[in-house]
């Protein structure tokens, strides 16, 4: 199901379902979202369903309307993307698509944990064969956050600085999870869902649902990609979650 997630100042107002074909945006009260800001048009924009894709068009507004800081007339949304009207943002999510671009790897029983000791190995393995090891035993479902939980991993990304993240709470207390995949999606649906994306430059943690944004370090990521430092703290759905950087 695709959404608009409604903030102001980094705080989520509300959530918009994207299930018609038309979506009014504006400062009207009869749009489907209600701007009330003097910098937004009456019928400010729209978006377009069609089929599983979604398209916003400005409808002649006096500001224009921004995706990503820049100006568009008719735009095809991508999951992640921000549309702004000032200080006020909708962020456009497509779970469908992000399902789509993981692998068939859905659960925690296919993500293989490893205790401190065994991460060494694994890492020097790594190093060796190229990322390629053969797969551990099964985990509980209950290993990193409570049921139910989503856990999705893309392909593998380019060779980089590893990172992984141990469990600091909880039953799952030291429990640990390499993050070698490019798409790392972690939390409890229908409460918060953030994922970690592996980037050349880095890795990230991004918003995915929920009415609170991820904390790293005590402070809320926001609604836009948050870059990860070494040793940060993650905290996500009541579970802290530390971020480690390892060099191979």
């Amino acid at each position: 199901m695709a959404k608009l997630i409604f903030t102001l100042d980094d705080k989520i107002l509300n959530e918009f379902q994207l299930d018609k074909e038309r979506t009014t945006i504006g400062r009207r009260p009869t749009n489907d979202i209600h701007i009330d800001n003097l910098a937004v048009s009456g019928e400010h924009a729209v978006v377009l369903k069609k089929s599983n894709d979604f398209y916003i068009e400005d409808k002649e507004s006096t500001n224009g309307t921004e995706v990503n800081d820049k100006l568009v007339k008719s735009y095809l949304l991508k999951s992640g993307d921000l549309i702004s009207f000032g200080k006020h943002q909708l962020k456009f999510i497509n779970e469908a698509k992000l399902q789509n671009q993981s692998t068939s790897d859905s659960g925690f029983e296919k993500t293989v944990f490893f205790r401190p000791a065994e991460l060494t190995e694994m890492m020097k393995a790594q190093a060796q064969a190229e990322y390629k090891v053969e797969a551990g035993p099964a985990v509980p479902d209950s290993v990193i956050l409570e049921k139910p939980a989503l856990l999705l991993a893309e392909k593998p990304a380019p060779a980089m600085a590893v990172g992984r993240i141990q469990v600091l709470n909880g039953s799952s207390a030291g429990r640990e999870l390499i993050l070698n995949k490019a798409l790392t999606t972690l939390g409890k649906t229908g409460v918060q869902v953030a994922v970690i994306t592996k980037r050349p430059q880095g890795y990230f943690v991004t918003h995915v649902e929920g009415k609170v944004f991820p904390l790293v370090n005590g402070h809320s990521t926001g609604s836009q990609a948050f870059e990860l430092s070494d040793h940060d703290v993650i905290e996500l759905a009541g579970v802290k979650m530390e971020f480690y950087l390892d060099k191979i």
